[in-house]
């Protein structure tokens, strides 16, 4: 006679330090930031030639601007003279060309060296070669997605496949045509926090019923514990009394145009690694995208966007951002609480996942499977 093993009701987290050593940091950035595709600037924010933002990506600044073409290109912030940081502001725009503060080394919005002092007097000089240093970008979603491996993986088979392995299959998300979305709000998060913390807190929802009273007021069975992300396919039904997904449950917008009836008045979550998640309602989408700046910082910016006649409209969209708003500040405060026991001698071997979050452990043996390390097994 054989008898089905018993899964046990606790599993382990990763141990404390992942979240506070300075070097386990820098090895998500060599090994996870710097590897992977990064989502980094909504492609309308670069709405004409020589817009730019600079992110930070990993241990690297990126330039991301748009040619007189109309493409995106993206740069490392790196003078190819001396090692001078091209833009140091956040965002602006480029009039004509890039010239380094330093020694006036000038580039042309396609990375091209197109000047220099006594340039003319250096005839070897290849203009070309001596250019700003290319990043790979895709667009997505309506983002720039950028990612700075010399062979960057299948954008396919780890972006766009996040979306699958959640749904069911690109169609799904495809339906809420965010490309074409407008951006109706953008909050900024400063987070005291280490950048997996947010993720675990993203990906369940043991929590919900305790610290999220508006949430499980709109979705109901988000009380019970179990998260969207628990189940392939799923999307947390609203409440029967609900009539949009609001902080009050008042009415919100008309459901955008090719959202099928089977996705209305439901809510999925989808997590693509490492930094990025994407919110689904029917009339809007809620995207997150995180810049781990420290073992104890993120920052993460979040955008509501809209149908384009809706916020072209002039229409209050206040009910539908305070919703996610309130979650955002909520959560966000949780992983702030966190952080500092991550030090503890109490979490020096981690702490432990209950059932409904037992999904999270996938997630930290991806990232242990990338670190190139050990993971802690269930606890007995």
């Amino acid at each position: 006679m054989t008898t089905t093993p018993i899964t046990p009701s606790l599993i382990a987290t990763l141990p404390g330090r992942y979240y506070t050593d300075p070097d386990v940091f820098r090895q998500e950035q060599e090994r996870v930031f710097e590897r992977m595709w990064f989502c980094a600037v909504r492609s309308a924010d670069l709405d004409r030639p020589g817009a730019f933002r600079t992110v930070q990506v990993g241990r690297e600044n990126v330039i991301l601007t748009r040619t007189r073409k109309g493409d995106l290109r993206a740069f490392l912030n790196v003078c190819r003279h001396r090692g001078a940081r091209l833009c140091t502001q956040e965002s602006g725009e480029i009039r004509r060309t890039l010239q380094c503060p330093y020694h006036a080394w000038t580039y042309d919005l396609d990375g091209k060296l197109i000047a220099a002092p006594n340039l003319i007097k250096m005839p070897d000089v290849d203009r070309v070669a001596y250019g700003l240093i290319n990043v790979a970008l895709r667009e997505w979603l309506g983002y720039a997605w950028v990612c700075l491996a010399d062979e960057p993986p299948s954008f396919e088979e780890t972006v766009v496949h996040a979306a699958v392995e959640r749904l069911g299959d690109v169609a799904a998300i495809e339906h809420y045509g965010t490309e074409n979305l407008a951006l109706g709000k953008r909050i900024t998060y400063d987070v005291k926090a280490n950048w997996k913390l947010i993720v675990e807190n993203f990906m369940e929802c043991y929590h919900c019923a305790t610290i999220h009273p508006e949430l499980t007021e709109v979705l109901p069975e988000f009380a019970d514990g179990y998260a969207a992300q628990y189940y392939v396919g799923h999307g947390a039904e609203f409440g029967d009394e609900v009539k949009g997904f609001t902080v009050d449950g008042s009415e919100g917008f008309g459901r955008l145009p090719e959202v099928s009836a089977d996705q209305d008045r439901r809510y999925y979550a989808i997590t693509v690694k490492p930094t990025v998640f994407v919110n689904l309602v029917p009339d809007h989408v809620i995207l997150h995208r995180m810049f781990p700046l420290a073992e104890d910082r993120t920052v993460v910016e979040c955008d509501w966007l809209y149908a384009p006649e809706v916020v072209e409209s002039g229409a209050d969209v206040s009910k539908s951002v305070e919703l996610f708003h309130r979650v955002n500040l909520q959560d966000f405060a949780a992983c702030e609480r966190t952080q500092p026991a991550m030090a503890s001698r109490a979490y020096r071997d981690g702490g432990v996942l209950v059932p409904t979050e037992h999904h999270i452990q996938i997630f930290h043996e991806w990232l242990v499977e990338r670190l190139g390390g050990a993971h802690a097994g269930p606890v007995h």
